[in-house]
């Protein structure tokens, strides 16, 4: 029987955004209302992957858990990974699920269907992503776009992810950074090191496809909201209500 985790990275050097995780939505840090959306999809224990003794001490003040990681890693993976082998030194989790700790908005349901895709065994790394609506989102750099086929209803299979506009009559489709791993498939991907076209692009799943891992992505209804900025900070602080 397969058992997951899930682990929420939460640093506080956002250059954007400083003190990110911290940040207030009606009473409480942003990086708990993620914890709480996690723990509501009913996959497994969530935990709170930080480099920061201060959202440690705000999580653990609302009930939740958090492990301290190093602060020199390059990505949320990596911050994951150690996480991962700090509590589970057994192996006992096989599934291993990256829910972006600046997503307080996520959908429970949504973080259960990341995990969907793993079902198939030829599938090593699971994905999220959502048809774009707005004809803006096509040309829009900061909107990563998933290409790849359907292998059934409503999932992909992943053959590239660009930033380039998206051309042709669609449908296109918007990626949604939250990932669920194989725990083999995340030991091997922190180990691998930077590929031209992740370098170049600046998308770290590139690595994975060009060393031959297999991505699948489940296609959801809509994006989440993701705070990078205060504006978008106020959007949440809205949409959430209170």
């Amino acid at each position: 029987m397969t058992k997951a985790i899930i682990l929420i990275p939460a640093r506080m050097a956002s250059t954007r955004l400083p003190g990110k995780p911290l940040a207030d939505i009606h009473g409480l840090p942003m990086v708990v209302y993620v914890l709480r959306r996690a723990q509501s999809a009913h996959l497994g224990e969530a935990v709170v992957a930080t480099d920061s003794e201060a959202v440690q001490t705000a999580v653990e003040k609302a009930g939740g858990r958090a492990v301290m990681t190093r602060s020199d890693h390059m990505s949320g993976s990596d911050r994951i990974f150690e996480a991962l082998q700090a509590l589970d030194p057994e192996h006992r989790f096989d599934i291993v699920i990256n829910v972006q700790g600046d997503l307080p908005t996520i959908d429970p349901a949504d973080i259960r269907a990341a995990i969907k895709p793993l079902s198939d065994p030829a599938v090593d790394i699971a994905t999220l992503a959502a048809a774009i609506t707005d004809p803006a989102e096509r040309t829009n750099p900061n909107v990563v776009k998933v290409i790849g086929s359907e292998v059934a209803p409503s999932r992909l299979h992943a053959t590239s992810f660009t930033r380039a506009n998206a051309s042709g009559p669609g449908p296109h489709y918007h990626h949604i950074g939250l990932y669920a791993y194989r725990r083999a498939a995340l030991e091997k991907f922190v180990k691998l090191p930077p590929s031209a076209n992740e370098q170049r692009d600046r998308l770290e799943q590139l690595r994975a496809l060009d060393a031959g891992m297999r991505i699948d992505v489940a296609i959801v209804k809509s994006v989440p909201l993701g705070v990078d900025t205060p504006a978008e900070l106020a959007k949440a602080r809205a949409m959430l209500g209170g």
